[in-house]
């Protein structure tokens, strides 16, 4: 993945109050520590009748992307299916997020494996693969989910302090 350029969000024109000062831009490695260290994030889809989705997804950083698990069925999968374009956010005691990117299936073998080891060192929720997809065989019936990865667009940090914003632009 190409390294972003970080920016100040807002310009004299129209940052009040927010800040002007470029040392407060943030460096992009403080925004994926944001994304690997909450205990969540949220998902934002678009549902075929343009209506918003949002719900709370688990993230694990692989391949220097942002990946989740969801069934095939879910209303997020239905909805990335006609069309990727998403948002995650999430947030640290440092550090609230926003990533706008486009989040697609991981088709290779060798991406899914290395995403269902890392869910399994993050989060103990281990997968079972088989063919395209993974399974949780410690749940009734084994369901089955799918892998996304995230390609970022662009993002948006926001200190805590409420003065400080930061543009990432890929």
């Amino acid at each position: 993945m190409p390294r972003p350029t970080a920016e100040l969000l807002f310009g004299e024109a129209d940052a009040t109050p927010m800040s002007t000062d470029p040392a407060t831009v943030k460096p992009w490695a403080q925004a994926r520590r944001c994304l690997e260290s909450a205990p969540k994030a949220w998902l934002s889809t678009v549902r075929p009748d343009g209506r918003p989705h949002a719900m709370p997804v688990l993230v694990v950083w692989v391949d220097d992307a942002a990946c989740f698990a969801t069934r095939p069925a879910s209303r997020k999968a239905r909805n990335l299916g006609g069309s990727g374009h998403c948002v995650l956010t999430a947030a640290t005691p440092d550090l609230d997020l926003v990533l706008e990117g486009v989040a697609a299936r991981v088709p290779d073998a060798a991406g899914r494996r290395r995403i269902a080891d890392a869910f399994a060192a993050e989060y103990q929720w281990h997968f079972a693969l088989r063919g395209d997809a993974a399974y949780d065989d410690g749940l009734p019936g084994s369901p089955e989910y799918v892998f996304y990865r995230v390609t970022p667009a662009r993002a948006f940090g926001y200190g805590p302090d409420g003065l400080t914003a930061t543009r990432w632009r890929f």
